[in-house]
């Protein structure tokens, strides 16, 4: 919480690739290849072999492939 404001900052959403694909219409292949490219987000790892999105970054990323 903002002390000045009183505005509550909103917790950034973590997505699965599954829904990274649906969002972005592009294959698990092609994200991982452009992620080691530097051409897309990069995910949070959560442990072990999950990982997943923050949905602001990738909010982000779409908004400038749009412009």
């Amino acid at each position: 919480m903002d002390n000045e404001t009183g505005d509550h900052e909103r917790p950034t959403r973590l997505i699965r690739i599954k829904e990274v694909q649906h969002r972005t219409g592009l294959g698990r292949s092609t994200i991982y290849r452009w992620m080691a490219q530097g051409k897309f987000p990069k995910p949070v790892h959560l442990g072990g072999y999950a990982v997943a999105w923050a949905e602001e970054q990738l909010n982000e990323w779409i908004s400038a492939k749009l412009k």
